[in-house]
C-alpha cells in the first residue's frame, strides 16, 4: 500500500485536511525502520501506554520530549568501550528517535522504565469548554406547568 487516495473524503469533509495530509505522509516515510520495537495500548476510554523495547539504554540515555500534538523519543548511543576484543556484535547499540503524532489534549501523565522496557503513559483531556452542551431553543428549557384539570385536581403539561 504505496498510495492512499482521499479524494472522495476530502470532497465530503471540512476541515479535516491536516489528517488525511497525516495519513499520507506517514505511509510515504513508513521506509521499514522498526527500531526499537513498540507497542501501543488502550488502557482505557481516555488513557493509552506506549512501551517501547530499549535494552541496553539507561534512563539518562532517553530523551522524552512532548510539544503540541507530537511525542519524540530518542535514545542516545553511548561509546563505552568493551574491555575484551568483540568477537561477535549481535545486541544493537545504535541512537534511535522515535515519533509519535498525538491527538488533540493528549499529554504525557508518565514514564517509566524498568526490566529494559521504557513506558510512557498518556491521557487525553478534553477541556470542559470542548464537551458538548445542551443548547436551549430560543433561550427557554423546557418546564413542566401545573395545569388545573376540571375537577379540582393538578396535572403537569409543557
Amino acid at each position: 500500500m504505496s498510495r492512499l487516495d482521499f479524494t472522495p473524503y476530502r470532497r465530503s469533509t471540512v476541515g479535516f485536511d491536516h489528517l488525511f495530509d497525516l495519513l499520507e505522509n506517514k505511509v510515504r516515510q513508513n521506509v521499514g525502520d522498526n527500531y526499537p520495537p513498540f507497542n501501543i495500548e488502550r488502557r482505557g476510554d481516555e488513557e493509552y501506554r506506549i512501551t517501547l523495547a530499549v535494552a541496553g539504554f539507561r534512563p539518562d540515555d532517553i530523551d522524552i520530549t512532548a510539544q503540541q500534538n507530537l511525542l519524540t523519543v530518542q535514545g542516545r548511543k553511548r561509546d563505552d568501550a568493551p574491555e575484551g576484543q568483540m568477537l561477535h556484535v549481535g545486541i544493537a547499540n545504535r541512537g534511535f528517535e522515535r515519533r509519535f503524532e498525538l491527538a488533540d489534549y493528549v499529554r504525557v501523565e508518565n514514564a517509566d522504565m524498568a526490566d529494559g522496557l521504557l513506558t510512557i503513559d498518556l491521557v487525553r483531556e478534553v477541556p470542559e469548554a470542548m464537551k458538548p452542551k445542551k443548547i436551549a431553543v430560543n433561550g427557554h428549557t423546557a418546564k413542566l406547568k401545573a395545569v388545573s384539570s376540571g375537577d379540582g385536581s393538578q396535572v403537569d403539561a409543557a
